[in-house]
Parts: C-alpha cells; sequence; structure tokens
C-alpha cells in the first residue's frame, strides 16, 4: 500500500516537473541493489548458522558421528539489530519502489515523443527492480530472524494463560 500511494505521488511530481528535474542515470539504484545483496547473503549465513547451532543443541542423531568443528553462537542482540534493519529496510524499498515506479508510469507512454524518456525510462526500471529486490531481502533475513516454535512444548505451562 506504501509504494502504490508513493507511486501515485511521485507520477503527480513527476508529471508537474518533469522538464526541470536532472537526468535520471541508470546507476542511482547502485546503492538499493548492494543493500539487496547484503542482506540475502546475510539472510544465507543467519539461516545457516542458526540451523547449525539448534541441530548442535539437540546433539547428535542416530547414526551420526558428533561434529568435530564446534558451531559458533549467534548473539542475540545481532540478531535482534538485524531483524530492526530488515525491518526498516522492507519499508525504504517500498518507498523507492512506489518511487521509480511513478516515473515509470509517467515516462512509459511518453517514450516516442520525449528524447530523454528513454533513458530515464532505463533507470526506472533498474530502480523498480534494485528496490523490489531490497524488500525481498529484506523479507527474507526478516524471516531469518524469527524465533521458530518450540516442538517440545505443545503445551503452555501451568499457571500461563493462553
Amino acid at each position: 500500500m506504501l509504494a502504490l500511494g508513493l507511486a501515485v505521488a511521485s507520477w503527480l511530481l513527476v508529471r508537474a516537473w518533469y522538464g526541470e528535474l536532472p537526468k535520471l542515470d541508470w546507476w542511482l539504484a547502485t546503492p538499493l541493489a548492494v543493500l539487496a545483496v547484503a542482506e540475502a547473503i546475510g539472510a544465507r549465513i543467519l539461516r545457516s548458522r542458526l540451523a547449525a547451532q539448534r541441530a548442535a543443541r539437540s546433539g547428535p542423531r542416530a547414526g551420526e558421528a558428533p561434529r568435530a568443528v564446534p558451531v559458533r553462537p549467534v548473539e542475540p542482540l545481532l540478531v535482534a539489530r538485524l531483524a530492526v534493519l530488515a525491518q526498516a529496510s522492507a519499508y525504504v524499498g517500498a518507498v523507492f519502489t512506489g518511487a521509480w515506479a511513478g516515473v515509470l508510469a509517467y515516462v512509459g507512454p511518453v517514450l516516442g515523443r520525449l528524447e530523454a524518456a528513454g533513458g530515464d525510462a532505463i533507470a526506472a526500471s533498474i530502480g523498480i527492480v534494485s528496490s523490489a529486490a531490497l524488500v525481498a531481502a529484506a523479507l527474507w533475513l526478516e524471516s531469518a530472524c524469527r524465533v521458530p516454535p518450540s516442538s517440545t512444548d505443545e503445551d503452555p505451562h501451568p499457571g500461563v494463560s493462553a
């Protein structure tokens, strides 16, 4: 909903002041793409480290040899910080997705009439892809930070209301 509202707002702004805006370069969305890649890598690493930590806690399964390499524990404060980063990045990605979509909504129909619209359409398309990738990576990182439900405690403890 945030992206849709900002798409409409940026379309109105671009429609009103397109001739006065500076040229939109294709590399303007590069920081969003770099952050998306970094968060995706962080989500993958965090997910694997947390899975290894859970497996080490449960002990070796029947028929498995004990782990020779000790598992490096994940700091809970790091996970909390990554969750906050992921949530903020998801909002930033949604904002920029809407802004770039509004630009593309204006320059798309005027591609044949305005000379500058071709480069701006390419920049807006790259911006939309980079911003959407940031939203996806942030949501993946946020899901990696969630604590899985305990499989051993199906019922609440006595005295605790559910």
